[in-house]
């Protein structure tokens, strides 16, 4: 039942205002929709949606809370860091990164975070 229905993201914010800014002025992505001071949604490929809320949670997952696929990561990257996003390098086993991308047998990754700490992805299938 669920395949039918559009998806969309939901990211906290500990500061609104200031995340709208970033995804903006960071990611070029304009709102569709906001309540100030209670949630932005963003439009997305598809018809997926972003939709980001204020919460004291922001932050706080250790883990990737959403991600795009790219035809061109090294481009990707390059366009991103052009507008001041800083990607992650990681170093453990079965993950390193470098120039802020990793290789896998699947796919290639590079992680950054957003003005609220959330970890954000942009990746390329092999």
């Amino acid at each position: 039942m669920l395949e039918k229905f559009p998806i969309y993201a939901v990211l906290p914010a500990s500061d609104l205002q200031r995340a709208t800014e970033w995804f903006r002025d960071k990611l070029e992505l304009e709102p569709e929709e906001a309540v100030e001071g209670v949630y932005t949604v963003y439009a997305a490929s598809g018809g997926a949606k972003i939709q980001l809320y204020e919460t004291a949670n922001a932050g706080t997952a250790e883990n990737t809370a959403m991600g795009w696929s790219t035809d061109d990561i090294e481009g990707t990257v390059a366009h991103l860091r052009d507008r001041g996003v800083v990607f992650e390098e990681y170093d453990f086993p079965g993950l390193k990164t470098e120039n802020g991308i990793a290789t896998s047998p699947g796919d290639r990754a590079a992680w950054f975070k957003d003005s609220e700490g959330n970890i954000l992805c942009v990746s390329q299938k092999n």
